[in-house]
């Protein structure tokens, strides 16, 4: 079993003595499903950003026009000082 009491202590909990148990037990297991990676030898592995061969697939980048203030403000309901009006949401 793991013992939790400082990770109780930092994340300012304080489990009962049977939920203390029943969480250690499965982080215990946890961690040693990892001890399984402890034999494999990584030493002549370049560390990977990805697994998948892909490069950028996204549009090439470019400016174009966007629209005014006043363009954008001329479809709104209410505007008022180059800002939209909208109803109050607060109740006060």
């Amino acid at each position: 079993m793991l013992d939790l009491k400082k990770y109780e202590t930092v994340a300012m909990l304080d489990l009962p003595d049977d939920e203390r148990e029943a969480i250690g037990n499965r982080a215990a297991a946890l961690a040693g499903s990892f001890s399984a990676l402890d034999i494999i030898c990584t030493d002549d592995v370049e560390p990977l950003v990805s697994v998948l061969d892909l490069s950028n697939i996204l549009r090439e980048d470019f400016a174009e026009k966007l629209l005014t203030r006043d363009e954008i403000l001329a479809n709104a309901p209410e505007h008022g000082n180059g800002y939209f009006l909208v109803p109050g949401t607060l109740g006060v």
